[in-house]
């Protein structure tokens, strides 16, 4: 299997799924996708909780657990590590490690505004420390909360990262063509985005990302499609095609009996 990091470096951008459950990171895994990711929101709205409250952790932590059988590549979406101390967050990343999870997402806020840069720069030094060879995926929110919302400002938080050992930087709300090119000509490391609206995984492959997530996207889109369906049984219009329950059942025996999916 090539390496985690090694994926980072082909020559079109990784597409990493976010998974919220182990169904959803199943039909991932048997969709031929080579890596999978959590999403904090997936798993914390599913927990009936906000997203960045750090509520997501205990149930992430269940989830990585039960995925370590799959073969594929698991990375974890972990907040801002789920505390200030970087000893904690270290810990609770050599856990996940453990449970065989090969990449984290920690971002540089705390409930919903950015902490001071050095304060994070901390966290991955004691995560790289702890565990060397795990990909930390630095999440830079200026974009995403628009705080200090420049490609500059965005770049000075990167440089920081990269020189504390993060192995990438994940700027979501980054969406501008320009912007996009200015930051990952601006850093050595593998730029991450969020699934772009308007541009194919190609063009930005072409602006120089190396790893496209889809965040949150497929759960919001399943509730939606669950919504839909559901009012279409109720109104009386034709119901959408599933996969069967049978296949799903399989699927789930599989797993559980420790069989490659």
């Amino acid at each position: 299997m090539v390496s985690f990091h090694d994926l980072h470096q082909a020559e079109t951008p990784l597409v990493l799924p976010n998974a919220w459950d182990v169904g959803s990171a199943l039909a991932f895994a048997a969709a031929g996708f080579s890596a999978i990711g959590t999403t904090s929101f997936g798993i914390a709205v599913s927990a009936g909780q906000p997203d960045g409250g750090r509520s997501s952790q205990q149930a992430t932590a269940a989830l990585v657990a039960m995925l370590g059988s799959l073969p594929v590549h698991i990375t974890a979406d972990i907040e801002d590590g789920y505390s200030d101390d970087p000893g904690e967050v270290a810990d609770f990343v050599a856990e996940l490690a453990d449970h065989g999870v090969v990449g984290v997402n920690i971002e540089d806020s705390t409930s919903g505004h950015l902490v001071d840069p050095a304060a994070f720069a901390m966290k991955v030094i004691e995560v790289k420390r702890r565990t060397p060879t795990i990909f930390i995926n630095a999440r830079v929110d200026n974009l995403w909360f628009a705080e200090q919302a420049t490609a500059d400002a965005v770049l000075l938080r990167a440089r920081a990262y990269a020189e504390a050992g993060a192995d990438g930087i994940f700027v979501p709300g980054l969406a501008d063509p320009d912007e996009i090119r200015a930051i990952t000509d601006g850093t050595g490391l593998p730029v991450n985005v969020l699934a772009h609206p308007f541009l194919t995984v190609a063009e930005l492959g072409a602006l120089g990302v190396r790893r496209v997530s889809s965040g949150s996207l497929p759960y919001r889109a399943a509730v939606d499609s669950a919504l839909k369906t559901v009012t279409a049984l109720r109104d009386g219009l034709q119901l959408p095609e599933a996969t069967s329950y049978w296949e799903v059942q399989a699927q789930l025996m599989a797993f559980n009996q420790g069989f490659s999916v």
